[in-house]
C-alpha cells in the first residue's frame, strides 16, 4: 500500500488485537447463556473456529475479497513495513466474527467437526464474496451504484458486511438444525432454558463493548483517518441500545447486556457520517428491535436461536445499513455522503448472500456428514466427546 508508514502498521495492529479480544467476548457471552453442561463446548468451539477461520481466510478468502495472496518470499511480504500483512490480520478478525456469531445461534445441538467445516466454507467463500463486492468493488457493483444514485453502498465498519451477513447465515443454520430437544412441546408449551451464568454473560458483553471501539475506530485503517466522531457515535449508539433494551426488556439482565451490542452493531455502517444524536436514535431503535424480535422469534415463531443472533446481528445489522442512508443525510445532521437507495440495495444484497450462502452450506453438510447431535449427546452436553474429555474427574491429563 502506498504511503503506509510504520505508524499505520502499529495503528492497525492495535486494532486487530482489540478485535481479537472480542472473540473472548463472544465466547463468554455464549458460555453464560447456554446451560452448564454445554459451557466447555462453547469455549472450545469459539477458539477452534478462529483457527479454522485463519487458515480459510489466509489461503482462500482474502484473495477472493482483495486479490492478494501470500505466496511470495518473506522479503516481498515485509515490504512497506508489512502493512498488507497486518491489514490481513485486521480483516481476519472481522471474517472470524462470522462463525462466532453463528455459534451462538446453533448452540447446544450442533456437531462440533461439521461446524468447523461450515466455518471453513463460510469464511473461505461466502463471506469474502460479499466483502469483495462491498469493500473492493468486485463486479463493478459499487461503481454502478455511484453512477445511478450518486454514492456507493456505505458500510464503514461492517453493520451489513459482517453483522447482517453473519446473522442471516445464523438464521439459515438454525432453521436447518431445528430447535433443541424439549424446547417446544407438541402442545405449544415452551420449556425455559435460562442462562447458566449472568456474570459470565455480562463479562462477555463488556469485553465486546470495549473491543468494539477498535472494531469501529480502527476501521479507518490509517492513523490519518482516525475520527473522534466514530468513537462518540459508537458511544451514543451503545448508550441508546442499553436504555431501550432495559426499558422494553423490563430490566431483564440478558436484554440489558445485549442492548449495547445491538446499538453497536447498528452504528457500524454510518458511524463516520452521522451526528451523535442520530447515532443515539439508531441505538435506541436497535435495542428495541432486538428485544421485540428476540421475543417474537422465540415465543411465537418457535425459532430456537439461543443467543438471538438473527435479531441482534442479522436484523440490527440490516437496520444499521439502512440507518446510515437515513441519518447520514444532511437533513438529519449527517455529512450527506450517502444514498438511501444504495443503502437499501447493498443491505438487501448482504441479506441475500448471507442467508442464501448459509442455507447452501448447511444443507450440503446436513446431507453429507450431518450437523445435528444425537439425542444422547444433546441430553448429556454438546458435544458429548468434548464434554466428557474435559469434565471427567478421573481422566489423566498431560497438562
Amino acid at each position: 500500500m502506498p504511503n503506509a508508514s510504520s505508524t499505520d502498521v502499529l495503528f492497525l495492529l492495535l486494532g486487530a488485537i482489540m478485535i481479537l479480544a472480542m472473540h473472548a467476548g463472544f465466547a463468554f457471552l455464549e458460555l453464560g447463556t447456554v446451560r452448564g453442561k454445554n459451557q466447555v463446548n462453547a469455549l472450545v468451539k469459539i477458539l477452534t473456529d478462529f483457527a479454522v477461520s485463519s487458515i480459510a481466510y489466509f489461503f482462500i478468502g482474502y484473495s477472493i475479497a482483495y486479490g492478494v495472496s501470500f505466496f511470495g518470499s518473506a522479503d516481498q511480504l515485509s515490504q512497506q513495513h508489512g502493512y498488507q500483512l497486518v491489514k490481513f490480520f485486521f480483516l481476519l478478525t472481522f471474517a472470524a466474527a462470522i462463525p462466532a456469531i453463528v455459534s451462538g445461534g446453533i448452540a447446544e445441538r450442533a456437531k462440533f467437526h461439521p461446524q468447523s467445516a461450515a466455518t471453513f466454507l463460510l469464511v473461505g467463500l461466502v463471506y469474502p464474496f460479499f466483502e469483495g463486492m462491498a469493500w473492493n468493488n468486485h463486479f463493478g457493483i459499487q461503481s454502478a451504484l455511484t453512477q445511478a444514485f450518486g454514492h456507493p453502498f456505505h458500510d464503514f465498519a461492517g453493520s451489513v458486511v459482517v453483522h447482517a451477513v453473519g446473522g442471516w447465515i445464523g438464521l439459515a443454520a438454525v432453521l436447518k438444525l431445528g430447535a433443541r430437544r424439549g424446547r417446544y412441546s407438541k402442545e405449544g408449551r415452551i420449556a425455559a432454558h435460562p442462562p447458566s451464568s449472568i456474570p459470565f454473560l455480562a463479562l462477555g458483553a463488556w469485553i465486546l463493548i470495549v473491543g468494539w471501539f477498535g472494531f469501529n475506530v480502527m476501521s479507518a485503517q490509517k492513523i490519518e483517518g482516525i475520527s473522534g466522531l466514530v468513537a462518540i457515535n459508537s458511544l451514543m449508539a451503545m448508550a441508546g441500545g442499553i436504555l431501550s433494551a432495559m426499558w422494553l426488556g423490563k430490566n431483564d439482565p440478558g436484554f440489558i447486556h445485549n442492548g449495547p451490542l445491538a446499538g453497536l452493531v447498528a452504528v457500524c455502517a454510518g458511524s463516520d457520517i452521522m451526528h451523535p444524536v442520530g447515532a443515539l436514535v439508531v441505538g435506541l431503535m436497535a435495542g428495541a428491535l432486538f428485544v421485540w424480535m428476540f421475543t417474537l422469534t422465540q415465543n411465537r415463531w418457535k425459532i430456537d436461536d439461543v443467543l438471538g443472533v438473527w435479531p441482534l446481528h442479522g436484523l440490527c445489522g440490516s437496520w444499521g445499513g439502512i440507518a446510515a442512508g437515513l441519518f447520514g443525510q444532511r437533513a438529519l445532521g449527517g455529512s450527506g455522503d450517502v444514498s438511501l437507495i444504495s443503502q437499501l440495495i447493498g443491505t438487501a444484497g448482504g441479506i441475500a448472500i448471507g442467508f442464501g450462502g448459509g442455507y447452501l452450506v448447511y444443507s450440503l453438510l446436513k446431507c453429507t456428514v450431518g450437523i445435528r447431535l444425537s439425542e444422547e449427546e444433546e441430553f448429556n452436553g454438546a458435544d458429548l466427546s468434548i464434554h466428557q474429555i474435559s469434565a471427567s474427574p478421573d481422566r489423566e491429563t498431560n497438562w
